[in-house]
């Protein structure tokens, strides 16, 4: 990707104080645009625009927990006020919980944890961002899903899979929706990628091997990878992309089986 592919945006991110939130940041800010870089985590956040300033870019950190519907009512008419308008928004915050099983065994704690911040936290950050956007004369949503959205999960994680369904629907409603009112939505599918989250999960080889072995490339995604599609989809150069579900995921959801490692 080269050039201002995000020249003149105005973008807000979610979940941006680290992994593919941050990184998405960084490029969107190499790419053009200014960020509004927004977290739980205040400090982190203000970590990704200290990066992004040192690289001659744009940008201001925001507080939010998506959650919270005051939150990110907030969240939204900070960005607006300290970037003059919003006319991109990546809903990209989003939990894997490691108590998350199958529906028997998870607990309703686990359920409604994930189900408010990757689900219903997507729903407030389109809710509270569409009007910016129409404000702006239009825009582009990208709403974080997972290829499990379209490919079920041998390790159990029910509340994580059925919020990502969710999103993935959701983001193809306000697609039909909003496209005459010049406002594009698409999901981000990724497969398993190499995060802090990641490793928190997979944190022994068995557990990485059995992932792994499953994937046509041999290994795990880096969060640059999915940001550059996250870049691309809400650049002008999606201007006919929207309704879409972006897989990022090494080949996964093509592989019934994998062929064994060349020796």
């Amino acid at each position: 990707m080269s050039g201002q592919q995000m020249a003149g945006r105005h973008a807000v991110i979610t979940g941006a104080g680290a992994g593919i939130g941050r990184e998405a940041a960084l490029l969107f800010a190499r790419e053009g645009a200014t960020v509004a870089v927004a977290d739980l985590n205040l400090a982190a956040a203000e970590e990704t625009v200290a990066a992004i300033t040192a690289d001659g870019g744009k940008a201001l950190a925001l507080a939010v927990d998506v959650a919270q519907a005051d939150s990110v009512e907030a969240m939204i008419s900070a960005a607006e006020a300290g970037l003059g308008r919003v006319d991109t928004l990546f809903n990209n915050a989003g939990v894997m919980l490691s108590a998350d099983r199958g529906p028997e065994d998870t607990e309703m704690a686990i359920w409604d944890r994930t189900i408010a911040i990757n689900l219903t936290g997507v729903f407030h950050c389109c809710r509270f961002g569409l009007p910016a956007l129409r404000r702006a004369g239009g825009g582009a949503i990208l709403n974080m899903s997972s290829l499990v959205a379209v490919m079920g999960s041998a390790v159990p994680q029910l509340a994580y899979t059925a919020s990502k369904g969710g999103v993935m629907a959701m983001t193809r409603e306000i697609a039909v929706q909003y496209g005459r009112q010049g406002i594009r939505a698409n999901a981000l599918l990724p497969g398993p990628i190499g995060t802090p989250l990641t490793a928190e999960l997979f944190d022994t080889e068995e557990k990485l091997e059995r992932r792994r072995v499953h994937m046509p490339l041999g290994r795990f995604g880096e969060a640059g990878e999915v940001a550059a599609v996250a870049c691309f989809l809400c650049s002008d150069a999606a201007s006919y992309v929207t309704g879409a579900g972006w897989l990022v995921d090494g080949g996964i959801t093509a592989a019934y089986v994998t062929p064994e490692d060349p020796a």
